[in-house]
């Protein structure tokens, strides 16, 4: 009993379909269109179109005045598009999405200094309106083509090379050359941009010629997706026939074969393969699934609701394009692909990826399904929202929304409600200091009929916080060091976070520098590192320092001055008998009252006041009891006794003539 077997993906790919219907809107749009090469590579269908009133021209150029252009789905060069604009010619782009996103590869590589190597077959329309996108581009056939154009100049394998693919090429042509690149190119990066669609059609094809003893292949031998299939095909069924139309199929085949399989280019309609299968009914005794089913199936209607399951075939900057194996594209929109705001769409899916989703809305008018796979994941994480509360463990989150009463956090998709008082956050923290943070929580209450969920951060904080603090008290040390977070500050000293417990830093411990409070060093939510001076189990206190005690500040103070020196130092404390002044981070020295001025003072506050700087002369350090003397009185009696060494240099220095002068005159007595 004979048999058939049609492949799944045969026919009009999602690119191919929405050119065709662009088309198809053109001619009943009453203004007046052309095609600028033919849209697709279906005579059949270019021709229809042409009957319909949207003719093809070969030129930009050739494209009436006061008349719209169709790009067609293989593209056009950036000199095309920018030509049509300059002349103000309306387009209507039916470039394929995959397409255009090679385009964008390409340009900005080149923009980077790169140089894009084109992976397809160099006469191919779509081949060339990716290189007309790049000055310099290198387009390869395969393995063999890029060996000798690696051959043919001094430094080609150490450029910087990316590389791209036509969308209907193999996968074993695009492999080919990726394994020959990466052994012998130092500066290469690969984008593999072969059609999820394509590759999908390619696999069923090759999965059904092997099962199969004959394979029909339908479609445009003008087609390079068309050839491809029918490559495929041949290299693993005994007899394959590529076919245009019902009337070149030889049906004297089908008698010697139990199995017959049917696939079909991207280009070509469903009404040309029913021609085909019209045929080749009266010969085949049994068919696994009647053309009119499979038809049925790529036309069926979606419901808003249906859960649905597609390839993905593009991903621009605001939509996710699914093919779904109708008539219809679907269209995941960014807002409708995750619940996560800080989620990238190259880390949730890629091109060629299936993707389950929910459909939001069915549009014959703008002949596209609207999807959302957040809604999808949504209804999957009330499941194990409830599971959660049941087994109490944690989940993640992001916080979408604040108000008075607490935050809304986004788990799974599903809105958890956390109360103020359980967000962990301090009273008089503002709820907006979570938004857009991704947080651990328990679900504490689930309603589901009410759509209600409650949740605690605080809960899990204390939970972890307790861990962690058991790590800490298990293995801290003194000496040891750690990496904290300033928590509060005190008139006494600062509080931080080891990791689960607090310790104290205690204000003579933050600085060498004598302060008043610890805001002078640290401020609170700081990251400090510390070390431990003393631990106490049983009364859970930890004593922490910050200052560097392997820098002595006096021997920092013996290796700056000696005895003798003049030093700049700060006023750092009056007291009855003098004024302490900061030498060095650490040392203070005394300026005693009678060494402040050279003429006697009733109080210190009369000549400095702290903070004040002031140069000072270092008359004595005792190191054995930490004491330094400094004096400012030396430093200005030194430069009271320079002058009058000065005065008597002048006077001997004087011209003689006018002592006489002096001499001749009456004395100043008798004057």
């Amino acid at each position: 009993m004979k048999r058939i077997e049609l492949a799944k993906s045969a026919g009009f790919c999602y690119g191919v379909r929405r050119a065709v219907e662009l088309a198809e809107r053109a001619a009943g749009g009453g203004e007046p269109c052309v095609m600028l090469g033919p849209i697709i590579h279906n005579r059949d269908v270019v021709g229809r179109l042409a009957r319909a009133g949207v003719r093809t021209v070969d030129r930009p150029e050739e494209v009436p005045e006061g008349c719209a252009v169709l790009i067609r789905s293989h593209g056009e060069s950036r000199a095309v598009h920018e030509g049509l604009a300059a002349r103000g010619v309306k387009v209507m782009d039916a470039t394929c999405p995959n397409v255009t996103r090679i385009h964008q590869i390409v340009s900005q590589a080149e923009q980077a200094g790169r140089v894009p190597v084109i992976v397809g077959a160099p006469d191919h329309p779509e081949v060339a309106a990716i290189a007309g996108w790049c000055q310099a581009p290198v387009v390869v056939a395969g393995a063999e083509d890029l060996e000798q154009w690696l051959d043919g100049g001094p430094g080609r394998r150490q450029l910087p090379l990316t590389f791209v693919s036509q969308t209907t090429s193999t996968k074993k042509i695009w492999e080919g050359c990726v394994k020959k690149a990466k052994k012998e190119c130092t500066n290469a990066e690969f984008f593999d941009t072969i059609c999820g669609a394509t590759s999908t059609r390619q696999e069923e094809a090759r999965q059904l010629a092997q099962k199969c003893g004959m394979m029909v292949v339908v479609g445009d031998r003008h087609s390079s997706n068309t050839r491809r299939l029918g490559e495929i095909c041949r290299e693993y069924c005994p007899s394959v026939q590529l076919i245009e139309r019902a009337e070149e199929l030889d049906v004297s085949q089908l008698s010697q074969v139990d199995k017959v399989g049917i696939t079909a280019g991207a280009s070509t309609p469903a009404w040309i393969i029913k021609e085909v299968y019209d045929k080749m009914s009266d010969e085949i005794m049994e068919i696994e699934k009647s053309f009119a089913e499979l038809l049925e199936e790529s036309i069926k209607t979606l419901n808003n609701g249906d859960k649905v399951t597609g390839t993905v075939v593009a991903i621009t900057p605001t939509e996710v394009q699914v093919e779904l194996g109708i008539k219809y594209p679907g269209y995941i929109a960014l807002s409708e692909l995750s619940d996560d705001p800080n989620a990238k769409v190259e880390d949730i899916v890629k091109v060629g990826d299936e993707i389950e989703s929910i459909v939001m809305q069915v549009s014959d008018r703008d002949c596209l399904v609207k999807l959302s796979k957040r809604r999808l994941d949504i209804n999957k994480g009330w499941e194990e929202i409830e599971a959660a509360r049941e087994n109490e463990t944690v989940v993640e989150g992001f916080v979408t929304e604040d108000n008075k009463g607490g935050v809304v956090v986004s788990v799974k998709g599903v809105r958890v409600f956390v109360p103020a008082s359980q967000t962990g956050l301090p009273r008089e923290t503002p709820m907006t200091e979570l938004l857009k943070k991704k947080v651990r929580l328990v679900i504490t209450e689930v309603n589901r009929a009410r759509r209600r969920v409650v949740g605690s951060i605080s809960r899990v904080q204390r939970a972890e916080r307790a861990a962690a603090a058991e790590k800490v008290w298990a293995e801290i040390e003194e000496g040891k060091r750690y990496t904290g977070t300033v928590k509060s500050l005190t008139s006494y000293g600062a509080f931080v976070d080891i990791g689960g417990v607090d310790g104290m830093v205690h204000i003579s411990e933050l600085s060498w520098s004598r302060i008043k409070h610890p805001s002078e060093v640290v401020k609170v939510g700081d990251t400090v590192d510390v070390y431990v001076i003393a631990a106490d189990r049983e009364k859970k206190k930890i004593s922490l320092g910050m200052k560097d005690h392997s820098q002595d500040p006096w021997s920092v103070l013996t290796s700056t001055y000696q005895v003798g020196d003049t030093a700049n130092v700060r006023i750092v404390k009056l007291m009855t008998f003098g004024a302490f002044a900061e030498v060095v981070p650490g040392v203070d020295g005394l300026i005693h009252i009678s060494q402040l001025a050279d003429h006697r003072v009733e109080k210190p506050g009369d000549v400095v006041a702290e903070g004040d700087r002031v140069d000072v002369k270092i008359i004595d350090v005792d190191m054995e009891n930490k004491k330094i003397s400094l004096s400012i009185r030396a430093l200005l009696e030194e430069g009271g006794a320079q002058q009058p060494e000065q005065e008597e240099a002048e006077e001997q220095a004087a011209p003689e003539q006018e002592q006489p002068e002096e001499q001749a005159g009456e004395p100043a007595a008798e004057e």
